[in-house]
């Protein structure tokens, strides 16, 4: 019985994640759940999933989390150091922390050669050789979870590793519901609100990726990360708006031919395929109703509206450290539109401003990256503050 840890447990995907290991009792041993901010959300998993080991990010939270468990016999951990540590030694690690906050446990996870469920895009958008290289070097197993990528997955050869290279692929087709406001003039787009830019019309996430959403901008991560996974070129990574969000992404081949995968929009499904690999089990998604479904609807994403799949696709060409910088930039960014102190559109104008003044550098370590994600941070809070964007 393999056992799992969930890095981000009290997220849409820890959720998910924990839903599905539900159904299935005895296939999977829950080692440890692990979360940030919402410890009591964290305290009522631990009571119902009874995890051997819960991770916290300090002594306080350790305290309020053992506060609300009681008696129950769990090991309750605090700091990044036992963060890294559940990460690398469990047999599954859901790698479902937000942002570059996952990154160094997601590393422990590629060092330890585990099989990594990876749910935290910025791991590969931040640091996608270093991955890949610890991923090959360490014979770890890397699983997409994102719902477009682990769509390119299943539309892969069958028993294919995560590499295109060769087998007559063409091109990588990502598709986007095109979020919230796909049809809003930009007029209206620079009074929206945050609740507004959280309200995605397909899919339940959390605030930070629901923004993302709507701006491109996770569509923008997702061709760097398609990029890292699958070794294809930039130039073959195209993005396609399907409102509907039943496709979640197609593989082209040079015969002319597209595989697609398709469901209904619930992280479930992926979460499921990954964790079976190469197994199917039930994920409590609903089928596919064809006859209900209206139509299917695609088209080119407006780059004027939404400069930040334009600044992504930029930041992959530009390549080394700037793919850090932008996701350094868009974290500032997003978490100052949330906290109502710039506007929507001004999202793209932090991330832009970013990149010009911190300049991209070829990677030589972990260190040098986290420094320039530091600086990148720094810049882009100077740009909040001053009002000048």
């Amino acid at each position: 019985m393999p056992s799992i840890s969930i890095l981000g447990a009290t997220g849409s995907i820890g959720g998910s994640t924990l839903d599905v290991l539900a159904r299935h009792p005895g296939r999977f041993r829950l080692h440890a759940l692990t979360g940030h901010r919402r410890i009591a959300t964290l305290a009522e998993q631990c009571v119902t999933y009874r995890p051997e080991r819960a991770v916290v990010p300090d002594a306080s939270a350790a305290m309020q989390l053992r506060n609300l468990v009681g008696t129950l016999e769990i090991d309750i951990a605090h700091g990044p150091a036992a963060l890294e540590e559940v990460a690398s030694d469990a047999d599954v690690v859901m790698a479902a922390i937000v942002g570059a906050a996952g990154l160094p446990a997601a590393l422990a996870a590629a060092r330890a050669g585990r099989r990594i469920l990876l749910a935290n895009k910025e791991a590969l958008v931040m640091a996608g050789q270093l991955m890949i290289d610890l991923v090959l070097r360490h014979k770890a197993t890397l699983l997409p979870i994102d719902s477009e990528h682990n769509a390119v997955f299943q539309s892969l050869p069958r028993g294919r590793d995560t590499s295109v290279k060769g087998d007559g692929i063409a091109r990588l087709i990502l598709t986007a519901s095109g979020g919230p406001f796909r049809n809003m003039s930009l007029e209206r787009m620079a009074s929206v609100t945050p609740d507004e830019a959280c309200a995605h019309p397909n899919w339940v996430m959390g605030r930070k990726i629901s923004v993302d959403s709507a701006t491109l901008m996770n569509k923008g991560l997702e061709v760097i990360e398609a990029h890292w996974l699958f070794g294809v070129a930039p130039e073959r990574i195209e993005v396609v708006i399907h409102p509907q969000s039943v496709i979640h992404s197609m593989v082209g081949y040079i015969d002319g031919s597209v595989l697609a995968q398709l469901g209904n929009p619930d992280m479930r499904t992926p979460i499921a395929h990954a964790l079976a690999y190469p197994e199917r089990i039930d994920a409590g998604v609903a089928p596919l109703d064809f006859a209900q479904l209206s139509g299917l609807h695609f088209e080119s994403p407006d780059m004027v509206r939404f400069p930040c799949l334009a600044l992504a696709k930029s930041a992959l060409f530009a390549a080394g450290s700037a793919p850090a910088i932008l996701n350094a930039a868009n974290e500032v960014a997003v978490e100052a539109f949330l906290a109502g102190r710039i506007g929507f559109l001004s999202i793209s104008k932090v991330v832009e401003a970013s990149l010009e003044r911190v300049a991209a550098e070829s990677l030589e370590s972990l260190d040098h990256l986290l420094e320039i994600d530091a600086r990148a941070r720094v810049e882009a809070r100077n740009l909040v503050e001053q009002h000048t964007i």
